[in-house]
């Protein structure tokens, strides 16, 4: 009898552990295309926990969601990471430009993570985008970005709000327009696969037959007074506007330039870069626990 009252006891205490442990769960689909899938993972808490959305890099040709959540799981903080349709993907589905497709897949992410709020215990209005390179545009792109939310649609999904509490970024574009660019740096010379073009040069000679896209898809151009918090992080070189660093697709000049604009807006922002630490940010880790935990 004492063996039996044992085993029930294991079998309990197993089952409860089990119920206990976090959620992680892999590819869960939030659209049909094949890279639109996400990954969660779930911290314990018994109230709604923050959310860290992780959008990887590779120029919107490449990468791959996959990521270490420990340290904001940690903290009580979850975290999804996406997987998006690639440039090359919209231009297979006639996706004009084709960049739309990533920046669109982040937006509809964003907003599916926010319908599983109450089955994922989450908190829908502490949501802080991260990434590096084209995930760190992307993520400035959703944090600039006029709510793309659709009250009125069929489906349940886009109501949802596209906007961010948050976002800290690394090695971030901040713009796709070539004239700024060049202006900022002249030998910049990244971006025009976004919209279908060859090269670099192609994209100055056809500037004004793209401008609406390059309007709509450059972060920059949306930045607002009602804008959230940014916190942008770069290596490399210091910066030096003007100059032609070994790196312009990922220098800090455009975080500069970033800077100089949501100030000018009033917008709460942090840069940090390599003649410019910061005594609370080492990296855009630190700031996103410190901003969706206060």
């Amino acid at each position: 009898m004492k063996r039996i009252l044992s085993i029930v006891a294991l079998l309990f205490l197993a089952t409860y552990a089990v119920a206990d442990e976090p959620k992680r769960l892999t590819d869960v689909a939030y659209g049909n295309h094949p890279r639109q899938v996400l990954d969660f993972y779930q911290a314990m808490s018994d109230e709604p926990t923050p959310v860290v959305f992780y959008i990887h890099g590779g120029g919107w040709q490449g990468g791959d969601k996959k990521t270490n959540p420990k340290a904001f799981l940690d903290k009580g903080i979850s975290v999804v990471a996406i997987n998006y349709r690639y440039v090359r993907n919209g231009v297979e589905e006639k996706v004009e430009p084709p960049v739309k497709a990533p920046l669109e897949d982040a937006a509809r992410a964003l907003q599916f993570v926010r319908s599983k709020a109450s089955e994922w215990n989450l908190d829908k209005t502490r949501i802080g985008a991260t990434g590096g390179s084209a995930g760190a545009c992307s993520s400035l792109w959703l944090a600039f970005h006029d709510d793309l939310a659709d009250p009125n649609s069929d489906d349940p999904i886009a109501h949802e709000s596209t906007r961010l509490y948050c976002a800290a970024v690394n090695g971030a574009q901040v713009s796709l327009d070539p004239k700024e660019l060049r202006e900022w740096m002249p030998n910049y010379g990244y971006g025009a696969h976004a919209f279908g073009l060859p090269s670099f040069q192609s994209l100055i000679d056809n500037r004004e037959e793209v401008l609406k896209w390059i309007k709509e898809y450059s972060p920059i151009e949306h930045a607002s007074k009602d804008d959230p918090p940014i916190a942008m992080f770069y290596g490399g070189e210091v910066p030096v506007v003007g100059a032609s660093p070994k790196d312009p697709t990922h220098s800090a000049i455009m975080g500069v330039k970033l800077e100089e604009r949501l100030k000018m807006l009033g917008v709460d922002v942090v840069l940090v870069h390599t003649d410019r630490p910061h005594p609370m940010y080492k990296n855009s880790t630190d700031y996103l626990i410190h901003r969706l935990l206060e």
